[in-house]
């Protein structure tokens, strides 16, 4: 397995594209994948019923094939990020939050892995996007009112993803679909990283503050 190791900002912007390509090409080719054995298995239908309508082969190929769907659906469900108790930083409002912002990445994730209408990727991305910005402000905000000492830290971590995200807007502007592989893999890495990290050390803080 190859490892790609980016220092800098060029290097990450060819980094991040050779990424996205390979996770692309590994999706087409699963979907390839997929709708070859479909096609295949509607071929051994048809010529089992050559045998008869009372051939039990073809009746086992026919629910083999109407399973497929929901398999792979499922597969891609498994995929999804998912809310676990570990990511709670101690207070409800904030924890609500990061739960949205988490539904909303999965939303963005279907999108692209369906490659759905470039209206319906576009909305997920700026909803995921517009709630982000909404979640900054009220935690900093809220941070700002208790009086936490890190605020500057934390509040330079959100200037730095908002500005990467921008980065990933303009860049769906210029190439459109095949630039959100690297937007979802980027938001996902970077919320649980943040919530297991930064979040979590003003949980105390804020709890010491009657805020729960």
């Amino acid at each position: 397995m190859q490892v790609v190791v980016c220092t800098s900002s060029e290097r990450q912007i060819r980094c991040r594209n050779s990424i996205t390509v390979g996770r692309k090409m590994k999706k087409q080719s699963f979907n390839l994948f997929v709708v070859g054995s479909i096609g295949l298995l509607i071929v051994a239908i048809g010529l089992s019923f050559l045998f008869g309508l009372d051939n039990p082969v073809s009746w086992v190929l026919i629910a083999v094939v109407l399973l497929i769907p929901f398999i792979y659906r499922k597969v891609s469900e498994e995929k999804q990020l998912k809310w676990k108790e570990s990511y709670s930083v101690g207070v409800k409002e904030l924890d609500d939050d990061h739960k949205k912002l988490i539904e909303l990445l999965n939303q963005f994730r279907v999108a692209y892995v369906y490659s759905t209408s470039e209206s319906f990727e576009k909305q997920a991305l700026n909803d995921l996007v517009s709630y982000t910005r909404y979640h900054f402000e009220k935690e900093e905000k809220l941070l700002e009112k208790t009086g936490y000492p890190q605020l500057d830290g934390h509040k330079e971590q959100h200037r730095a993803m908002i500005k990467q995200v921008e980065d990933f807007l303009e860049d769906y502007e210029r190439r459109g679909h095949e630039s959100l592989e690297g937007v979802a893999a980027y938001l996902e890495g970077w919320l649980i990283n943040h919530i297991n990290g930064t979040d979590k050390q003003y949980g105390p803080f804020l709890n010491e503050h009657n805020i729960v």
